[in-house]
């Protein structure tokens, strides 16, 4: 009786323990697959509780991109490499002029030199007075016959000259720049020997520079500047294309031109120049 009761609890354990252990047997590899991906999706509602950080981190079927972005990706790349061309195009521009520029000063400091020597080497010359400089702005004054124009003696047989250059200087300082300009070169055409020339191309350098055009300026004062480097506005004209390149947003070649100014003319730079030289040095950065 007692070995009857034990094997009907063994039957029954066996009944109830095969449903569960056929059913591991039949599962299907599909199922298992199932079973998995529902523990692995589980596992990312862990990690990543606001959503997957990008479409390849779970088994979304959606595009990692769409045309639309793509095409907008496109389109600003484009947009940048033009840019950049039209940088590298402005650039090498730039680096043509200065190099042009540089080659310029660089013949005329040669040249310069070589004036230098032969006049160390030549006998002591007459001392020419120094001129006295363009004042400023202001209502002009009758001035006495044979005095041109800031007050300086007129040469004789220089008096049309000097009324030609005068009238230029007039304008200039009642701003009128672009008249200024027309009479300072109808004069340089007229009187291509008057020691005014060196002073009217100076000065009509000076009103495209006071114009607000600082490059037809900068090219003005540096032809000044090479055709007569002895003339008596040269070393003005070289200053004040400093100053032109300063308005070019060229700062180390302004340097340059002031660095060639005290080379090239040294004591003999007149005083007005040598009381703004620091000034303009210092706003230009020159070490």
């Amino acid at each position: 009786m007692r070995f009857q009761s034990i094997l009907i609890s063994l039957l029954f354990s066996a009944v109830a323990v095969s449903p569960a252990a056929a059913q591991r047997r039949e599962a299907s590899p599909e199922q298992r697959i199932e079973r998995l991906e529902k523990q692995v999706r589980q596992v990312q509602k862990r990690i990543f509780p606001k959503g997957q950080p990008v479409d390849t981190a779970g088994f979304s079927d959606d595009p990692a991109a769409s045309q639309a972005s793509v095409t907008n990706l496109i389109t600003r790349l484009d947009a940048i490499e033009r840019q950049m061309a039209e940088a590298v195009r402005s650039s090498e521009e730039n680096g043509n002029r200065i190099g042009i520029m540089e080659a310029d000063l660089a013949r005329l400091r040669a040249d310069q030199e070589r004036r230098l020597r032969a006049l160390e080497t030549a006998p002591a010359a007459a001392v020419v007075p120094e001129p006295v400089d363009e004042p400023a702005a202001a209502t002009p004054a009758p001035k006495p016959a044979g005095v041109g124009a800031d007050g300086d003696p007129a040469l004789d047989g220089d008096a049309a000259a000097e009324a030609a250059y005068d009238k230029g200087y007039q304008q200039w300082t009642a701003r009128q720049y672009d008249a200024a300009v027309k009479s300072l070169d109808a004069m340089i055409k007229a009187y291509p020997q008057s020691r005014r020339v060196s002073w009217a191309h100076n000065l009509a350098g000076r009103a495209l520079l006071d114009k607000g055009q600082p490059r037809a300026a900068a090219e003005r004062l540096l032809a000044n500047y090479r055709r007569d480097p002895k003339g008596e506005r040269a070393q003005d004209s070289l200053f004040y294309l400093g100053q032109s390149l300063i308005k070019l947003g060229q700062p180390s070649q302004a340097c340059k031109a002031y660095a060639e100014l005290e080379d090239v003319y040294g004591a003999s730079l007149r005083a007005p120049l040598r009381k703004d030289l620091p000034s303009a040095k210092s706003a230009a950065r020159c070490g």
